[in-house]
């Protein structure tokens, strides 16, 4: 087992580790068990990339040998992941889905963020990261975008793909202990200094705030940040980039050097009424500063709020019957 995963023998050991640590993260999960057997690998990259010594900690709960943890923290359900901070349940999610995961993922940051281990502009803790403050009464909806039917445009092959962009760890640009990594995890454009994504939503969300991040490079073959980025919504499916130029946007944005934090993010707030209703973005970098033949994008954030509510299921093992 990884060194980031701690595996609970007993209800002392796991007594101590909430102690020990802030912030714990448990996996009660169950033995022989297909559906749960697929998510562990994922639960397990969360552990090591997320941990952090006396900060955050994952652990896994064998329920059969650990009956008594199972009866005292309610577990009707398996696998079930919970979150404590301070020792007390703050959050609580059941299921082998990566989507759940995904929001456990969030919970976790939130925690995160509210120990006072980032900054004001943005900052990271045990490996979780945020570019950029969310708007106050709003909430990072990025997981709502159906990454796998986004399209972009003139990317150069030999940087990230598009999923990279919705990444929810620090850009490694900004890591130091990822310094020399071999995978690019930031697009960037090919040919000339342009990028079309084509953004689906998996229904309607309201966009109040686009944060984007960009880590420009020096040096001869410099690649820049964007400087002017059109947005449009509810498109059927990705623009061409004639047609992005001739047609008018839903909103255009002019980026000016003071817009970008220290970690190379801009907030970019939306005019709200126009993005009430959206179900698509195609975003538009139509040129980066300072007339580089390149551009590059590191992260996308979608603040705002999801259309539909997701209600958590009913406690039962995935794939049993009641």
């Amino acid at each position: 087992m990884s060194k980031s995963l701690v595996e609970i023998s007993s209800k002392d050991q796991f007594d101590e580790t909430l102690k020990s640590s802030k912030i714990v993260v448990a996996d009660f999960y169950p033995e022989e068990f297909p559906p749960y057997e697929q998510i562990a690998p994922l639960y397990q990259t969360l552990a090591e990339s997320l941990s952090g010594p006396n900060v955050v900690t994952f652990t896994k709960v064998n329920s059969d040998n650990n009956t008594a943890l199972t009866r005292e923290y309610g577990v009707t359900a398996l696998p079930t992941f919970l979150l404590f901070r301070d020792a007390k349940v703050t959050w609580k999610t059941q299921g082998a889905d990566p989507a759940e995961l995904k929001k456990l993922v969030q919970a976790l940051a939130a925690e995160v963020d509210s120990l006072g281990e980032s900054s004001g502009g943005g900052g990271s803790a045990g490996g979780v990261w945020k570019g950029a403050e969310i708007p106050r009464g709003y909430a990072d909806i990025s997981d709502q975008v159906e990454i796998r039917n986004c399209e972009l445009l003139n990317a150069d092959e030999d940087a990230g793909p598009v999923k990279v962009l919705f990444n929810e760890f620090m850009p490694s640009a900004l890591d130091k202990s990822k310094a020399g990594a071999k995978d690019k995890d930031w697009v960037q454009s090919g040919t000339d200094d342009q990028l079309l994504l084509f953004v689906p939503f998996q229904g309607s969300v309201k966009l109040h705030t686009l944060q984007i991040t960009s880590l420009p490079t020096d040096g001869q073959d410099a690649i820049m940040r964007p400087e002017v980025i059109r947005l449009y919504i509810n498109r059927t499916q990705n623009m061409d980039f004639a047609e992005a130029d001739e047609t008018r946007p839903t909103q255009e944005i002019t980026f000016e050097p003071e817009d970008w934090n220290k970690n190379g993010t801009a907030n970019v707030s939306l005019r709200y009424v126009k993005f009430q209703r959206t179900t698509t973005l195609v975003i538009y970098v139509q040129r980066s500063t300072e007339g580089a033949e390149a551009v590059r994008v590191d992260r996308l954030r979608f603040i705002g709020e999801a259309g539909t509510k997701r209600e958590m299921g009913k406690l039962q093992k995935v794939g049993e019957d009641e």
